[in-house]
């Protein structure tokens, strides 16, 4: 799961094999499988870093099991 914060200043958790696209309109858009969108202050570059990041960790894991 990576860590967002809501406009509203709301932090949640969202598992980022659900995202589609990221949007910078100039807020950023997250669109989820079943285009459900969420808007966060992240900017859309930092969520790409952290899904990265996730599925890094995620392979580094399986392999060393």
């Amino acid at each position: 799961m990576i860590k967002l914060t809501k406009l509203d200043g709301k932090v949640f958790y969202l598992n980022p094999h659900l995202v589609e696209t990221i949007e910078s309109t100039p807020d950023t858009v997250i669109t989820i499988s079943g285009g459900r969108k969420l808007l966060v202050q992240e900017q859309a570059e930092t969520i790409i870093e952290a899904i990265v990041s996730y599925r890094r960790n995620i392979s580094f894991k399986l392999i060393e099991n």
